[in-house]
């Protein structure tokens, strides 16, 4: 009964797992740095109307890059885990999800997936917080392990 490692307790569903230091840190940037180009292009005088707008323009253009950059997450429910990387979204059911893995060194967690492709999951990344990101990646594994097919992979 008693095992040698304990496992985690799954958390409780619906569940959103993402790097909310690395998040807090690209939006502040991004917002200080649009709010600092726009107001040089307001500031100096001798710029046209056209290369205001051209800074605002680059302003946009870098905070939306900083706002793609915050946007990974990984949430979890009863059907099971939506990955919201970069600039893709995948839908997986539980079922096909044999392995949640997060090996030292690694980015970011890797799912190991039953059609033999492993996807990364960008939302739990050991960067700056790195014992939140091993948390997450544990009380994802517990549940891919209490409602997928890895409990069954003995």
């Amino acid at each position: 009964m008693a095992e040698p490692a304990a496992q985690p307790e799954p958390p409780a569903l619906p569940v959103t797992f993402r790097p909310t230091r690395t998040r807090v840190v690209l939006l502040g940037v991004g917002l200080a740095m649009f709010a600092t180009i726009t107001s040089i292009a307001v500031m100096l005088e001798r710029l046209q109307p056209g290369e205001r707008i051209s800074f605002v323009f680059v302003a946009v253009l870098l905070s939306s890059v900083l706002v793609l950059l915050s946007r990974p997450k990984v949430v979890a429910d009863e059907a099971g885990v939506t990955v919201v990387n970069l600039t893709t979204t995948r839908r997986l059911e539980w079922a096909q999800i044999l392995r949640v893995n997060l090996r030292p060194g690694d980015p970011w967690v890797f799912l190991d997936l039953s059609d033999g492709t492993s996807l990364p999951v960008l939302g739990i990344q050991p960067g700056v917080a790195k014992q939140q990101a091993i948390g997450d990646a544990r009380a994802l594994r517990a549940l891919a392990d209490s409602r997928g097919t890895g409990a069954n992979d003995s």
